[in-house]
């Protein structure tokens, strides 16, 4: 799959300097870039918190310690705590995403994202349907659980009962 084009500042700058209606330089541009980018993290270091109307909101939150897995040797390891910034889109931008799905002629990011997601649906059900084959889950959650009462012993039966849906 190729790789999504990820759109840099200095892009950005030069679609804002192309617009008639500014009448600014690149250079006046990056300034004003620069100066907005500043500005949101000075807020975030000393308030931790900005909210920009139609945008969204950047927030500095505290990610709490935890255990964590090496991925190259499995080993598990501890992740101290850490401060992380988080963004969270308003509502505009949010409704805006949410149309990719019905345009015409979607970017081509839209199209792969879509491609990828039906691929993953039918790895699923495949492995549902070759898991169904193989077992009676219903009974097999009870002998696991061995018949303890408790919420993953309901989820347990439940989702071993459903019957497969081959599509």
């Amino acid at each position: 799959m190729a790789k999504k084009k990820t759109v840099t500042k200095k892009e950005i700058v030069a679609k804002i300097a192309a617009d008639p209606k500014l009448e600014l330089t690149q250079l006046e541009v990056k300034a004003v870039v620069l100066r907005i980018f500043s500005a949101i993290v000075d807020t975030l270091l000393t308030l931790g918190r900005i909210e920009l109307r139609n945008f969204g909101v950047f927030e500095v939150k505290l990610r709490k310690a935890r255990k964590a897995r090496n991925p190259r040797t499995s080993e598990t390891v501890y992740v101290e705590p850490k401060f992380v910034v988080t963004f969270k889109p308003g509502k505009e931008m949010e409704e805006k995403v949410k149309e990719l799905h019905s345009m015409r002629n979607p970017p081509e990011f839209v199209v792969k994202a879509f491609e990828k997601a039906r691929e993953e649906e039918d790895e699923e059900k495949r492995g549902k349907e070759t898991e169904g084959a193989h077992s009676n889950g219903a009974a097999e959650a009870d002998e696991a659980l061995d018949g303890k009462k408790s919420p993953k012993r309901k989820k347990a039966k439940k989702a071993a009962a459903e019957p497969v849906n081959p599509s």
